[in-house]
């Protein structure tokens, strides 16, 4: 069913862990020059939760903030695909 690099169902299931356990979203980024005139660039973690964001690219801060809601949405349909190819043999 799945391939030599393909995700396992347990790491699926560290993913997911992982998610749930973050601080509930949506989360999203706060760049200086784009949502912000002055300050430091932050992502917002839920109810106006900031977390400060020390480096990396604007590439980089809205990955991670986007992060919160596309792994759970990935780890679902991750798993709905499979439910339908094992219904499918």
């Amino acid at each position: 069913m799945h391939g030599e690099n393909a995700l396992s169902d347990e790491e699926l299931k560290l993913i997911e862990s992982r998610a749930e356990a973050a601080t509930v979203g949506p989360w999203h980024a706060c760049v200086v020059g784009r949502e912000l005139q002055t300050g430091l660039n932050f992502i917002e973690m839920g109810s106006c939760k900031p977390m400060e964001v020390l480096g990396g690219t604007v590439a980089d801060q809205d990955f991670i903030a986007h992060a919160r809601e596309d792994l759970p949405r990935l780890v679902s349909e991750i798993r709905a695909l499979r439910r339908r190819l094992t219904q499918q043999r």
